[in-house]
Formats: structure tokens, sequence, C-alpha cells
């Protein structure tokens, strides 16, 4: 019994390594094949890594949720223009994307999904509080941000009323429909945890906009995750 059990979340875990090394592919790929910029393309990639917390409920060995994220750690960091090992940098399509981003923002995400998946692989809805913020807020905001942000402030670097407000609606949005699927396989109903939803979403909104540029990566998922726990959401 033990075997199998063990056989099928080592498969589930191959499956996400080969679904992270898909969207990574595919995202270094966009800007030459769709003729879109190096930004969207690191935002869909944000997004599209996002949604692993969804996976975790069928994981019946917690270990392996850490074990997805904690390899991309380094792999990231070798990556990245700070490696000490030259030859990562053959990794192209993810070296662009960190090039043409902040240098150590995927690093960041990978420290952010490890911990929570660390901790809380048991209560998958609890990582969600501090991923899908970070994944679809973010990226959003970004996007929404540069595009149409015309009221402008600075506190760690330049960010936008547009991109703040969007960063709230994203964050909102897409871990109340996070909590809505989770609902569905944990024994909580998804109205008694709208109002800690909305919470997350201001928290979420006003650590990105007070974060330098690449720590929200850090920040988003900490503040969230603590204010979802706080709000009683862990229960």
């Amino acid at each position: 019994m033990f075997n199998n059990e063990l056989f099928v979340n080592v498969v589930l875990m191959l499956l996400c390594y080969a679904y992270i090394i898909l969207i990574i592919i595919v995202s270094g790929e966009m800007s030459n094949a769709l003729n879109i910029s190096r930004k969207f393309s690191r935002k869909f990639l944000h997004i599209m890594i996002g949604n692993l917390p969804f996976i975790i409920p069928f994981f019946t060995i917690h270990v392996f949720p850490v074990l997805v994220a904690a390899p991309f750690i380094l792999i990231t960091f070798f990556s990245s223009p700070y490696t000490p090992f030259k030859s990562f940098r053959k990794l192209k399509g993810l070296t662009d994307i960190t090039e043409q981003g902040h240098h150590l923002g995927l690093v960041f995400y990978a420290v952010s999904y490890t911990f929570l998946a660390l901790f809380f692989a048991s209560k998958p809805y609890v990582v969600a509080a501090g991923i899908l913020p970070m994944a679809y807020g973010d990226a959003s905001a970004s996007i929404i941000g540069e595009k149409y942000g015309k009221r402008k402030y600075r506190i760690f670097a330049d960010k936008s009323l547009e991109g703040s407000v969007t960063m709230f609606i994203a964050s909102f949005l897409s871990f109340t429909i996070g909590l809505s699927f989770f609902s569905m396989l944990y024994a909580f109903s998804i109205f008694d945890k709208i109002l800690s939803s909305l919470v997350v979403a201001i928290i979420a909104a006003i650590a990105e906009g007070v974060s330098p540029l690449g720590f929200d990566n850090l920040s988003v998922p900490f503040f969230c995750t603590l204010t979802f726990l706080l709000l009683g959401g862990g229960n």
C-alpha cells in the first residue's frame, strides 16, 4: 500500500516538474513567437507557476510539494546573473526571463513557495493565501500599472495607484476563487472566508506597494499568509 502511495506521489511530482519546465520554455519563447514583451512573458510565468497550490491536495505525502519547489531555488539562482557557475547560463529560456526581470525575483518566488509548502502542505488553502496574491495580483498590478498608471507614488520603488488597486482586485478575486476550489475538498465554507480574503487582498496591495522591486515575491506571501492565519483562516 505504501509503495503504491509513494509511486503516485512521485509521479505527481514529476508531472509538476514537467509542467514547470514547459511553462519556463513557453515563457522564454513567447516574446519571439508572439511578438510580445519580455515583461509579459515573465508575468505569464509568474501566473502559471502560481497555480501549483491547486495540485497540493492530491499529494498524500506532504514532503513532495516541498520537493516540487525546493530545487528551483538553486535552478533560478544559478540561472541568474549572480551564478558562480556560468555553464548554467545555457538555460537560455529561464536566463532571459531572469535577466529581463528583477534578478532574484524568481529565486524569491521559489523560496516563498518552498517555505509555505514546508509548513502548510496539509492545508493548501494557506499556501494559496500567500501564492495566489503574489502570482495573480502582482502580475496584474505590474501590467496594468505600467500601461495605465498615471498616479505615481514612491516608498522604496516607483509604484502607481492604478497598479495597487489592480493588485487588490486581482488578489481578492484569485484567492476567493482559490478558496472556492479548496472548500470542495476541505471542511470549510467559502462564505466563512470571504472577509479573510478581503483583508488578505488589502494587505497584499499594501505589501506590494511598499516593497522594493523583486522583494514583493517575499513580502506578499509572508504578510498575506500571516494575515490569513491571524484571521483564523488556517482552522
